[in-house]
């Protein structure tokens, strides 16, 4: 009966964790890939649309650029290998092989910790 609960406990804070947040503007923290995935007091806004999103400079930090510029835009999708949220820019990127940071891949969005991932 315990074990039967956490399972199921386990798989509804997962659910609950891995869904899109509501259309609206939020501030995330940028954890850059090369420095560990620290985010050095940088955030971003981020805006949701649907299933569209943009990551937008708020000038926090020590990011290139000015504030307001855009720093990556796309589709909201699932990476079917590893089921973490991404901004894909076509719809074979929910099907790449590597994924955030540094790899070139589709950059990783995590709404449970509100940090977009970036190199």
């Amino acid at each position: 009966m315990k074990a039967s609960f956490l399972i199921c406990f386990s798989f509804c804070v997962f659910i609950a964790s891995a869904q899109k947040p509501k259309d609206g503007f939020y501030t995330y923290s940028i954890a850059f890939e090369e420095w560990q995935g620290k985010s050095l007091n940088t955030t971003c806004t981020v805006q949701i649309k649907g299933d569209s999103i943009k990551i937008i400079n708020n000038g926090t930090g020590n990011l290139t650029g000015k504030k307001g510029d855009i720093i990556d835009e796309g589709i909201l999708m699932k990476h079917t290998k590893t089921g973490k949220w991404i901004i894909g820019h076509n719809l074979k990127d929910k099907d790449a092989e590597e994924i955030g940071g540094c790899s070139g891949g589709p950059p990783i969005i995590d709404f449970k910790q509100k940090k977009f991932y970036s190199c």
